[in-house]
């Protein structure tokens, strides 16, 4: 088990009090103008990164079949850093961020930053199965794009929106899920109990088009800077024969 090694620094109090609740993008955007204007500096922001950490493969995966092509859907928090990551995973065809959870009446971005709609910012991941496979995918989604360890927030976001969920897409994925989180707990992989809830599929539906490669498309976003990019860092440090430099961008009509 490898654990990212961070910069002491005796003077920088505890991770925590730099954390900001940020339920709208609105208020994503004003913590990255705080941060640039200096209100909270470099320095004392790096330390609301997620810590990474490199955790066991499954032991439990599920079976190559003659599909071509999957689909898994998770949510890890905001959902700009968690597309990022996997759009850099090898065998990754197409990542959308999106909701799922709740109704189709309320997947829009505002209703889902209220926290009452039932949805999470997710993901939803189309991959070959026969170049990378489900519990793979879990292993980079546990190691490196969130930390299944904090229940109904991530990193400076708070609500039940940004919790860690996974809405398997078959019955097989929901047993490896399962199977994963139970593996993980048991082994005492990390510091606190994994809470990430294995959930009923109801849907996915994807963000507005402004949300889709955000990371890409924003990497000068003092947000994306410290919360996002150091994940797809870990993600070639980590996973170097999953990572491609190339990202699965969307294709959507307008994404800026």
């Amino acid at each position: 088990m490898n654990t990212l090694n961070k910069p002491t620094a005796p003077a920088v109090p505890s991770r925590r009090r730099f954390r900001a609740v940020t339920p709208s993008l609105a208020g994503k955007l004003a913590l990255a103008a705080a941060i640039g204007a200096g209100a909270l500096s470099w320095q004392h922001a790096a330390y609301s990164v997620e810590e990474a950490r490199v955790v066991p493969a499954p032991v439990q995966d599920e079976k190559a079949g003659p599909a071509r092509l999957e689909t898994a859907v998770v949510s890890g928090g905001c959902f700009w850093g968690v597309q990022g990551v996997f759009q850099h995973v090898r065998g990754v065809s197409k990542v959308v961020s999106g909701y799922s959870g709740g109704a189709a009446s309320t997947a829009a971005y505002e209703m889902v930053s209220t926290g009452a709609t039932g949805h999470a910012e997710s993901v939803q991941i189309t991959f070959d199965p026969a170049r990378i496979s489900y519990g793979r995918l879990l292993q980079i989604f546990f190691s490196v794009a969130h930390n299944p360890t904090e229940r109904d927030m991530q990193g400076p976001d708070h609500g039940s929106q940004y919790r860690s969920a996974i809405f398997p897409q078959s019955r097989e994925q929901a047993q490896v899920a399962s199977a994963y989180i139970q593996q993980l707990n048991q082994g005492h992989v990390f510091p606190a109990t994994v809470v990430t809830r294995v959930e009923t599929f109801k849907g996915f539906y994807p963000a507005e088009n402004y949300h889709q490669n955000y990371l890409t498309l924003h990497p000068d976003n003092p947000y994306i800077a410290v919360n996002d990019l150091p994940k797809v860092g870990y993600l070639k440090q980590y996973f170097p024969a999953a990572y491609t430099a190339t990202p699965a961008l969307l294709q959507v009509a307008s994404a800026q």
